[in-house]
């Protein structure tokens, strides 16, 4: 977790969405544990990635699998012309 004095390029959001590409069927726990923050924290964030249309959460057995829609642009103005699947490709994550 960053201390008061570090910051990071990347939000949580940008974070969780990492973790997922890189295996999209963990337990929102391990992603937790990966970002540094709550469990509760990420499920938020994946309702809101998933509600944006980011990702798509899909049943399997106990266990949720998630898709990334790679082909979905940044939100910021100063990035909306870059897709999602540029970040991951750039990190060698897609």
């Amino acid at each position: 977790m960053a201390t008061p004095h570090q910051w990071t390029f990347f939000s949580n959001h940008g974070h969780v969405l990492i973790c997922l590409s890189k295996n999209a069927d963990q337990p929102l726990r391990e992603v937790a544990l990966a970002v540094g923050i709550t469990e509760r924290a990420v499920q938020r964030i994946v309702s809101d990635l998933e509600e944006a249309g980011y990702l798509t959460r899909e049943r399997n057995g106990r266990r949720n699998i998630y898709t990334l829609k790679t082909d979905k642009e940044l939100r910021h103005p100063l990035e909306k012309e870059h897709r999602i699947g540029e970040i991951l490709a750039v990190l060698d994550v897609d």
